[in-house]
Parts: structure tokens; C-alpha cells; sequence
């Protein structure tokens, strides 16, 4: 059933052999499963995640996004109908590489974004181009229906707050720069199982990873 809700359009130009990173075996891979079908959350576990991105994020900051990491989201906006000029909220926003390539392929002037992550270095390491909110997400600090676009770029499914804050006829970006060598790496048709309801998805790979719009299945 799930199969057939997920579309698949041709690879954009330019696919690159990803790095080998991550994969089945990574630690991160068995918490992303866990936290996205099993509630396998805790304060414990959140800050052990914080902790490890805390002590990443120095090394992680640049002034440039590169373009084959870039190019996933990219190509959702181009191909994947999302509409730019919606109210976005970035989930594990990082050091920022999301908002840096919004900022530059929607031209910044009226982006609507709220970056988030659980890592105040990830924070304090991102330049200053959207709210930066440091928050747990899966506690998200905003209203129901808040998001016309939810972006996660290689992070951690929150199923329920997902689906909470997502207003009507709004997408969730899913994003592993990597594809399946991605360490926190969930597959569209894994992303549809987890969220509560009936979802579709159109999805491609573009760049090293892949990009996938969810959206609920009763949405026009």
C-alpha cells in the first residue's frame, strides 16, 4: 500500500556516488528507526544527542554550502511543487546549511523561516538568517497548523509533531544528503509508514542524497 503512494521521478542531472559515512550499521541508524516507530525518546537520550552535536558543531560551520549537498533541496523546490513563499519551520536546522541554501535559491527577501534544533552550538555556529529557536522536537514550540513547509535535512522523525504542526495542504521536506549512506537515513516509503494517517510522497535523488515531499493523501 505504502509502495504505491510513493512516486518517483527521474534522477536530476549531475547524481555523485555518496560518501561512505554512514549505513545499516551506524549507530545513528538503529535511534532514527526508533524514535520514529517506537516513541524511543527520552531526556536521556536527547541529551546525549545534544551532546554529541554540541561538540560537532565548531567543525561543521562554513561559510558556503557545497553545491552536491545543496542540490537535494534544490531540486524539490524546482520539481516537487512546494510553494516558496509559504511560512517554513527547519527541524535540526544545524549550523545552517538549510537556511543557507533557501536563503539563496528563493532569493531570502520573503522567506518566512524559523530554524530549530536541540544543539545550542549548532545554533550559535549558523549565521543569522532566519529565528533561531533551540527547542526538543519532540516538544515543538509552535502552534498547531504552523507550517506550510516542515524542512528536516538528515534528522530525527517526530511523527506526531509532524503531522501537528503541518497546516493543510502543507509538505514536509525530507532530505538525507547521503541517500542511504545518510547516518540518520529513513527511505520516503519509511517516512509514510511512520507519520499517523494516509500520506503520499514524490521523491528523486539529486546531488549525493535524495529529497521526498510528503503530504497527506487527502490534500488536493
Amino acid at each position: 500500500m505504502t509502495g504505491d503512494a510513493v512516486t518517483e521521478l527521474p534522477d536530476a542531472d549531475g547524481l555523485v556516488e555518496p560518501e561512505a559515512i554512514g549505513g545499516p550499521d551506524h549507530p545513528m541508524r538503529r535511534v532514527t528507526r526508533e524514535v520514529a516507530f517506537e516513541a524511543g525518546w527520552s531526556s536521556g537520550r536527547a541529551a546525549k544527542v545534544a551532546e554529541l552535536f554540541d561538540s560537532m558543531a565548531p567543525e561543521w560551520k562554513a561559510p558556503n554550502v557545497d553545491g552536491v549537498k545543496a542540490a537535494p533541496v534544490v531540486d524539490a523546490i524546482e520539481r516537487g511543487g512546494i510553494d516558496p513563499v509559504g511560512r517554513w519551520i527547519e527541524l535540526g536546522s544545524g549550523t545552517g546549511a538549510g537556511s543557507q541554501v533557501l536563503v539563496e535559491h528563493l532569493d531570502g527577501g520573503d522567506l518566512d523561516l524559523v530554524t530549530l534544533d536541540l544543539s545550542a552550538q549548532m545554533l550559535a555556529n549558523a549565521p543569522a538568517l532566519a529565528p533561531k529557536v533551540r527547542a526538543d522536537a519532540s516538544r515543538l514550540p509552535f502552534p498547531d497548523d504552523a507550517a506550510d513547509v516542515v524542512l528536516a535535512i538528515n534528522m530525527l522523525l517526530f511523527p506526531g509533531e509532524v503531522d501537528r504542526i503541518l497546516a493543510p495542504g502543507g509538505a514536509l521536506l525530507w532530505v538525507n544528503t547521503l541517500g542511504d549512506r545518510t547516518p540518520i537515513h529513513l527511505p520516503p516509503a519509511d517516512v509514510l509508514d511512520a507519520l499517523p494517517g494516509s500520506w503520499r510522497a514524490l521523491t528523486a535523488r539529486a546531488g549525493s542524497g535524495f529529497w521526498a515531499v510528503v503530504r497527506r493523501a487527502d490534500d488536493a
